[in-house]
């Protein structure tokens, strides 16, 4: 038994778990009501699922943008830079795209999908977490950051 979960586990890591790029016709034609919800996420439950570490906040702004100001829990992938990046996305967890509003988290978040990912845009974007984490939400949450 301990043997084929090993066996498992190198298979994930081999093949990179579920990730499976996915056709962009075939994925338009099968879009559905159901899609328009599952494809977006807000603020306050994208930050229960980090602190979960069940998702990755990915910053998809200019590097000058996020260095000008950020969330010190999130990864600074730019929307240009992706492509190339991709090997620092992990496989297994929910990839949470961002900007300040969603134009280019959702472009983000259309790409990683055709790459096989499980993603989702911030819908209210980086400027309402930022207007969310204020006094004592900021302090419990980034405790309960440091805890882990």
């Amino acid at each position: 038994m301990k043997k084929l979960a090993i066996i498992l586990s190198l298979a994930v890591l081999a093949f990179g778990g579920d990730v499976k790029p996915k056709d962009f016709d075939a994925y338009l034609k099968s879009f559905s009501v159901q899609e328009t919800a599952d494809m977006k996420i807000k603020s306050v439950d994208m930050l229960e699922l980090i602190k979960s570490g069940e998702a990755v906040l990915i910053d998809v702004r200019f590097a000058e943008e996020f260095k000008a100001w950020n969330m010190p829990f999130a990864k600074n992938i730019p929307l240009n830079e992706l492509p190339n990046r991709l090997n620092e996305l992990p496989k297994d967890k929910l990839i949470i795209t961002a900007c300040p509003h969603n134009d280019r988290s959702n472009m983000a978040r259309v790409y990683l999908t055709m790459k096989g990912y499980n993603a989702k845009y911030l819908n209210d974007g980086l400027l309402k977490v930022t207007d969310y984490l204020k006094g004592g939400t900021a302090v419990g949450f980034m405790g309960e950051l440091e805890k882990k």
